[in-house]
């Protein structure tokens, strides 16, 4: 084997010193000066071929990867959407909004060092008001607190530090830290963007991360696997994109739940590896686990370009672990031609409401739905590559050309610093900026609602399209009446340049300032820079050798950072004569459930953010929004309020305050199906995520009713808990309620939290 030894010659950038040695293992350092931060292709190889003779089966790409991982291959019980692997990650990534919390938590776990390499990126806490510079500078005081907490944190206690303005933290992992076969969990739903390079990346909640960054091993429901085979080949205005706006519209937000998406066949070789990251990123949008492609010469290119030829050498090597095998077999297979497929819109409110571009506009007129588009938005972690922006360049200087601009508002969101500094090496940024393009600071910005929108009031019906991967309602402006449509960056400049939904870039017509009609010939860019990348400005920390003598710091009466105190643990007894806070009408998403945007600053304070508590949740009673009944006093007012009014007067067990940003709704939570990082990280705060073993029973359980969760005592893997519902009137029906709790994790429950549980072993 291969032993590559890689270390970055400036410490902020992709740029290697290579050293190469012979050796028995063929083992990749990815080295940012983290602690371990290693992969051995030998040892993964090893586990699949013990886990393919004890299956006698073949193996998919994505089991490969993941039971590659197992802590213990020789004896894990292993069977599709039932079992619990326990698995040992590469490493881990946080955000900032995210990172947070899971320092804080790793903080009170006691631990000196971070036993996994690990990185925090500052992307989240960056509003879009007027433009890149200023919008940074704005950002780095107002959030000083929270980044000199982060950065400090990281030094430490050994976790790198991606400063403000590095870029967004799905794109620096692809541009530094996934590689074919390597598993990374990071602190953000859009994790499996690294899928693109043949990772697999899953998106988790903190405490999730604090497992991992602890050094134990972390548990996942083994996942079922959906096959998607490409055949054909992308040409013309459709884009990669479209696949995943395609799929979403076949498995809608639910589809994907438990399962992991993974794309073959022969149309895969017409993908970009940064395409192939978009189709991965949106993936979160049906639920998935997260995606994955199979390594191909697509990847091995990037790898080359990113400065990391050396990993591909060694991943040729062992190709045959980084493809699937032949004869697999996948639980369900969609088949899509990439030569049949047309360019997609979907919207608006949710993003599987898929649409031909070619349909939308009389879509939009039929449906009353705004056709002036106000804004277009381009970037994101979604949409954010060198191929992106140049094939969005490319339509802009057609019009240019005929001396026309935009007629919408038009918004650019470089990815990383990297693409910034390449993009405007290269005239892109000049270009989209010539056209009426504001280039916005590298950050996550509109996607997540960090943007100080000024062209609507609030409730002011209008359109958007965005190239960015959500679309929920009031998700990127705060306007529950903004109409948001996500589709590829060439349909979005194409509309900004049209003004209107009602536009088919494949037909119709813009028309010059002269009077001259002209149609936009099909969008063209390079994959990948000829020049190479321009790494930017450096804007990388790494944790230093020696830690003792730093401090971090946290000031008591801070509102936006706040030291942890332990969980009660369980008391023993069943759960009894709880009200219920909201019963949720429709889809409730973790936008519903704790939205971004002006929120993000309380990430830290576990107090304040619970303020924010399933706030943009309808309640079925009346159909209001943050509107609920207090059982004890007969008024209505806010979730939040009520939910700690409840606390007051010890409704509440253990804690009633919302940890991790999820559903935590009290000390349980029933759901008819829950997204697996919610899920596993509701365990993990010691909660109880329960589903009803007859969704039917959901009508059974009304606003004003009083809940007892009842069998704790018994608590056991597999066996049903049981929910006596008293009614208002005094009457009384029990329902059935399933958990996917294993023994491991019911200590979890028992002890108040896992961080608890852990410190109880240590």
């Amino acid at each position: 084997g291969l032993m590559i030894s890689l270390l970055y010659d400036r410490i902020c950038h992709q740029r290697f010193h290579v050293s190469a040695a012979f050796s028995a293992k063929a083992k990749v350092a990815m080295s940012r000066f983290e602690p371990g931060s290693s992969i051995n292709y030998e040892k993964m190889h090893e586990n699949i071929n013990i886990v393919r003779k004890r299956l006698n089966r073949p193996l998919t790409l994505s089991e490969k990867i993941v039971y590659g991982h197992l802590d213990d291959p020789v004896g894990q019980e292993i069977d599709r959407g039932r079992t619990y692997l326990r698995l040992r990650p590469d490493r881990v990534a946080m955000q900032d909004a995210t990172a947070q919390m899971a320092m804080l938590q790793f903080i009170s776990s006691g631990l000196p060092k971070v036993a996994v390499p690990s990185t925090i990126h500052c992307d989240h806490l960056i509003e879009a008001q007027i433009g890149g510079a200023q919008d940074l500078q704005r950002a780095k005081e107002v959030n000083q607190e929270v980044y000199n907490f982060l950065a400090s944190a990281g030094a430490k206690y050994g976790v790198g530090f991606w400063k403000p303005g590095s870029g967004i933290i799905h794109q620096i992992i692809l541009e530094n830290y996934a590689y074919p076969g390597v598993m990374l969990i990071g602190t953000d739903s859009h994790t499996p963007n690294g899928g693109g390079l043949g990772s697999i990346c899953i998106g988790v909640g903190g405490a999730d991360a604090v497992d991992v960054m602890a050094g134990i091993p972390w548990e996942l429901k083994c996942p079922k696997v959906i096959g998607v085979r490409l055949t054909g080949t992308l040409s013309g205005w459709t884009s990669p994109k479209d696949v995943i706006l395609k799929v979403a519209g076949i498995l809608t937000v639910k589809g994907g739940t438990g399962a992991i998406v993974e794309y073959h066949g022969p149309g895969v070789d017409s993908i970009s590896c940064t395409g192939m990251a978009t189709i991965c990123n949106m993936g979160a949008e049906i639920g998935a686990t997260t995606s994955v492609f199979p390594y191909n010469h697509r990847m091995r290119t990037y790898l080359e370009k990113t400065g990391r030829a050396e990993i591909a050498s060694v991943a040729d090597q062992f190709q045959d672990d980084l493809v699937p095998d032949p004869g697999c077999e996948y639980d369900q297979i969609i088949e899509i031609n990439l030569s049949e497929l047309k360019p997609h819109i979907n919207g608006p409110f949710t993003p599987d409401l898929a649409h031909p571009v070619s349909e939308i506009g009389a879509v939009a007129k039929k449906s009353g739905w705004p056709l002036e588009v106000k804004v277009g938005l381009i970037g994101s972690c979604t949409n954010s590559s060198y191929e992106d922006m140049g094939r969005a360049a490319s339509l802009a200087k057609q019009a240019l050309d005929k001396g026309l601009k935009c007629k919408a508002q038009f918004t650019v969101t470089p990815g990383s610093e990297q693409i910034r500094a390449t993009i405007e090496r290269d005239g892109y940024a000049k270009i989209l900026s010539d056209v009426g393009g504001i280039v916005l600071a590298n950050a996550c910005g509109p996607c997540i609602g960090q943007w100080d929108r000024k062209d609507v009031k609030k409730g002011e019906k209008n359109t958007i399209v965005t190239s960015f991967n959500r679309n929920f309602t009031a998700r990127n402006d705060a306007n529950p009446a903004t109409h948001a449509f996500v589709t590829s960056p060439e349909i979005v400049t194409a509309l900004a340049l049209a003004g209107t939904l009602n536009f088919n870039p494949e037909t119709d017509y813009l028309t010059a300032p002269n009077g001259e009609k002209f149609k936009l010939e099909p969008p063209t860019g390079d994959e990948l820079p000829s020049r190479d990348f321009d790494p930017g400005q450096d804007t990388y920390q790494h944790p230093p050798a020696e830690s003792s003598s730093i401090k971090v710091d946290v000031n008591p009466s801070s509102n936006r950072l706040q030291l942890l105190e332990p969980f009660d643990k369980w008391h023993g007894g069943d759960l009894t004569n709880m009200k219920v806070l909201i019963k949720v009408k429709g889809k409730c998403t973790t936008d519903h459930i704790s939205a971004a945007g002006p929120w993000l600053k309380f990430r830290g304070h576990l107090d304040n953010i619970s303020n924010n508590l399933l706030i943009g949740a309808v309640n079925i009673e009346n159909d209001g929004v943050n509107k609920v009944k207090n059982q004890l006093t007969g008024e209505y007012g806010g979730v939040p309020d009520v939910a700690r009014h409840y606390k007051v007067t010890h409704l509440w067990l253990p804690d009633g305050s919302m940890s991790q940003y999820l559903a935590i709704i009290s000390s349980f939570s029933i759901r008819e199906s829950i997204f697996f990082p919610t899920e596993t990280n509701l365990k993990k705060q010691g909660l109880l995520p329960l589903t009803f073993a007859d969704p039917h029973d959901y009508n059974k359980i009304r606003p004003d009713d009083s809940i007892s969760i009842t069998g704790l005592k018994s608590f056991a893997p597999g066996k049903p808990l049981t929910a006596v519902i008293t009614h208002i009137n005094g009457s009384q029906e029990s329902i059935s309620l399933n958990h996917t709790f294993n023994e491991t994790q019911i200590e979890w429950f028992k002890a108040g939290s896992a961080l608890n549980r852990m410190k109880e072993l240590q």
